[in-house]
């Protein structure tokens, strides 16, 4: 479909809200909701429900980390960089078509990763900082997405949660190579590891995918601190018992994760997409991780969800040759989480999980207390080998 839509044929209805949780003291996650047609990005009734400009709409949600105030810092930066770079490289080009529009959001990321290296290189005790992103576009009935970390993005259609981001981490590549099952990666002491963030390397690799909406179909953007501690068929049973009203959605999703014991900040924005300009669902279009590649017809090269399973199991069913997927794991006992140093914020020791009252636990991985990308892990393993090396030339001397 053309990006040239008219101007009521497409409705956005959005609404994101952030929380501490219960076990960090201050919030280092971010997110930003924007009519870029407009450049409204306030979060008003006007932005909470408007019609789709022919600029699109932006929605962010970035999870910041590295201690100190540098992941609040990190995330502040990555969601006014990559909104400035948009109304300066999209908003006021001259230019509409979607591929445009998509090459726009990645070079946008790419430029909030510049940024915040720079940063980080010119305030030394901020080395290492670096923040998640995961970056969608709607234009016209098609959305882009850039995903740098393990934030999530779902789509739901028919009530069903399809995770339409991967993971940039480490577990998810041993899942992959099937060094590890999804159960074992859940409880992994590794599993805190990410392999990209924006920030820690002068580079960064943006994972560009598409995916056409249809009408009626539910865009949930969220930070590992909701997406840990629940499994897609939560998000798609609360999301689709709540619409049309997304603030109370939004509610739902935080106090579940609450609920489940809130180890990290928690971030959402959900939207809801409308209007005589999309196609009704279930015309057979398929919901996935579709690799951007200029071609808006592309297949879906990876991991296209069928189930309400979490990614890892649909990875594991696809890998059987289409067999139906193994039931969810019983609910573990409830882990401890340590408190970890984190930035200050003016959004309002480790706890144990407890079940919510209403329902039982559902089977959820455990969410570790902090992050850690791959530069920072360069860092600290540099240390202790520094520290190694001067032990060894004290000792020898002595």
């Amino acid at each position: 479909m053309s990006a040239s839509l008219h101007s009521d044929s497409v409705r956005v209805r959005v609404f994101g809200k952030t929380d501490v949780g219960r076990t960090r003291e201050h919030n280092e996650d971010a997110f930003i909701v924007a009519d870029l047609t407009t450049m409204d990005d306030s979060l008003g009734p006007q932005v909470q429900d408007h019609a789709l400009g022919d600029r699109g709409t932006l929605f962010m949600v970035a999870d910041g980390m590295g201690g100190a105030a540098a992941g609040e810092i990190a995330s502040a930066i990555a969601t006014e960089v990559v909104l400035g770079e948009l109304n300066s490289k999209w908003c006021r080009s001259g230019i509409t078509d979607p591929e445009t529009f998509a090459v726009a959001i990645k070079a946008a990321t790419e430029s909030a990763n510049d940024r915040i290296h720079a940063y980080a290189a010119e305030h030394p005790e901020n080395r290492g900082m670096g923040t998640t992103a995961t970056i969608a576009g709607v234009l016209g009935d098609t959305l882009y997405l850039a995903q740098v970390g393990d934030s999530r993005g779902y789509l739901i259609r028919d009530g069903i949660a399809h995770q339409i981001t991967q993971d940039q981490s480490l577990m998810q590549k041993l899942i992959e190579a099937g060094e590890l099952t999804a159960e074992e990666a859940e409880v992994s002491n590794r599993r805190n590891i990410i392999l990209q963030a924006l920030g820690p390397e002068p580079t960064v690799r943006v994972d560009l995918t598409h995916q056409q909406v249809s009408r009626g179909d539910v865009l949930v953007l969220c930070s590992d601190g909701l997406s840990g501690q629940m499994r897609a068929a939560d998000i798609a049973r609360i999301v689709t018992a709540q619409v049309p009203n997304l603030e109370a959605a939004c509610t739902a999703l935080i106090a579940l994760a609450n609920d489940n014991g809130g180890p990290d900040n928690i971030t959402v924005i959900v939207t809801l997409f409308d209007g005589e300009g999309l196609k009704v669902s279930g015309s057979g279009a398929l919901v996935g991780h579709r690799v951007y590649t200029g071609e808006i017809d592309a297949r879906p090269t990876v991991r296209v969800s069928t189930d309400v399973l979490p990614p890892e199991t649909e990875e594991e069913r696809r890998a059987s040759g289409g067999a139906p997927a193994p039931p969810a794991p019983p609910a573990r006992p409830a882990a401890t989480h340590a408190p970890s140093d984190v930035a200050t914020t003016p959004d309002t020791a480790g706890q144990t999980r407890p079940a919510p009252s209403a329902k039982p636990a559902p089977s959820v991985p455990p969410v570790p207390a902090t992050r850690i990308s791959v530069g920072m892990l360069r860092l600290i393993l540099g240390g202790i080998a520094a520290a190694l090396a001067l032990w060894l030339l004290l000792r020898n001397r002595s």
